[in-house]
């Protein structure tokens, strides 16, 4: 179960992040600014998942995520690994938690269920086949109702194993 924190905000910067080992260009470092002028630094490895594959420039939205259990360098700004990166998209809402065995998440905000229609995939695109509770997963949904928990009817659901 990760403990998934996250950041939003505008794309002010990327460049190439070295890390002294053979694959330079490899990894890159991304800017986050938000709208209170905090500012975020994202390690983005090849390991890093873009949902949808979006290609992400200087000037998008992007919420990142990163494991906020993991111990931190003290520098400013922050700079976190990033897990996932999501860019925004006015028609697609995204949920990055771990969800119970109930398909409820961890901040018992978002309550999922499944229809015949949710496709399940892994991060290479290929199908989960088994039951995506208990485990940390990016959510995909357009509406929820208005109760606590809020619920949905996901129109996918990514499994990070």
């Amino acid at each position: 179960m990760t403990n998934f924190y996250s950041f939003h905000g505008t794309v002010t910067a990327i460049n190439d992040f070295f890390t002294g080992q053979n694959g330079e260009g490899c990894t890159k470092m991304y800017t986050l600014q938000n709208e209170m002028g905090a500012i975020v630094n994202f390690v983005v490895s090849p390991t890093t998942f873009f949902v949808d594959h979006e290609i992400v420039r200087v000037g998008d939205q992007v919420t990142g995520y990163y494991n906020g259990d993991l111990p931190a360098i003290l520098i400013y700004p922050p700079q976190y690994p990033a897990i996932v990166m999501v860019k925004e998209n006015p028609q697609q809402n995204v949920k990055v938690d771990y969800f119970n065995n109930q398909l409820l998440s961890s901040d018992g905000d978002l309550k999922l269920n499944l229809s015949p229609n949710t496709r399940i995939r892994l991060t290479n695109g290929q199908p989960f086949s088994l039951y995506p509770g208990n485990r940390d997963l990016i959510v995909l949904y357009t509406i929820t109702t208005r109760s606590i928990p809020a619920q949905t009817t996901p129109q996918r659901i990514i499994v990070l194993c």
